[in-house]
């Protein structure tokens, strides 16, 4: 398979590829998950607090099917983050159920229930090969053992058109960043110390072009979006 670089992506301005969106919360300190993640914390000591913020937001209680909760600045972020999303990349430790292979009798189905707020075509990139996991509400996840091009590539064509989330973890965030896939990253910056678990940039040295465009500060959380310089024509 011949893997296609940023700039090759970019070079024809008039073809639409669908674009890469990376979310995710992360610490001052860089972290986006606390130490001693397990199926109870599965965010790790300290985690959690990382989330406070969206989990108040009446438009994530509503896309979860709860009621209530607060409309601030925060609220057209979000609206903004999860419009035009046709598919989403997850890593393992996000979609959970510990490392190694699949259980054939208990096997791990998420976090999410059997209605998963996703309502799409979700991947999930994972060592251990499985059957797609099929739940209600139009959420299937596939499970791509072929590396991070072939879950774009097949995230992509399940899009139709539309662009795809990078849901994170870190690890997942990671290698897409450093191979400079990545045309959007939203960071959710909350202002606390981790002090370990999983910080975000730790493997990554370069950017490939994405750069700071907007940015929301609010006093429980400061959102940056970075967006890749458009290549001369």
């Amino acid at each position: 398979m011949i893997q296609s670089s940023a700039a090759d992506r970019h070079a024809n301005p008039d073809e639409h590829v669908s674009r890469l969106r990376l979310r995710i919360s992360i610490s001052l300190d860089g972290f986006t998950a606390g130490p001693n993640q397990s199926r109870q914390e599965p965010l790790g000591v300290g985690g959690e607090r990382l989330h406070e913020w969206v989990v108040a937001l009446a438009a994530w209680r509503s896309a979860h099917r709860k009621e209530g909760g607060d409309v601030n600045e925060s609220t057209a972020v979000v609206e903004q983050e999860i419009a035009n999303i046709g598919a989403t990349i997850m890593g393992r430790n996000m979609f959970g159920g510990g490392p190694g292979t699949w259980s054939s009798t208990n096997p791990w189905n998420g976090w999410w229930g059997r209605n998963p707020p996703f309502h799409h075509p979700v991947f999930v990139l994972t060592n251990h090969a499985r059957a797609p996991l099929v739940t209600e509400g139009g959420t299937t996840f596939t499970f791509v053992t072929d590396g991070i091009e072939s879950a774009l590539d097949q995230a992509r064509r399940a899009a139709g058109g539309k662009d795809v989330a990078l849901a994170g973890g870190a690890r997942a965030a990671q290698q897409y960043l450093r191979a400079g896939l990545v045309d959007e990253m939203q960071l959710h910056m909350v202002p606390m110390l981790l002090g370990g678990g999983d910080r975000l940039f730790d493997t990554v040295s370069d950017l490939h072009g994405l750069g700071l465009v907007e940015t929301v500060a609010l006093p429980n959380v400061i959102h940056l979006r970075f967006e890749r310089a458009q290549q001369p024509q």
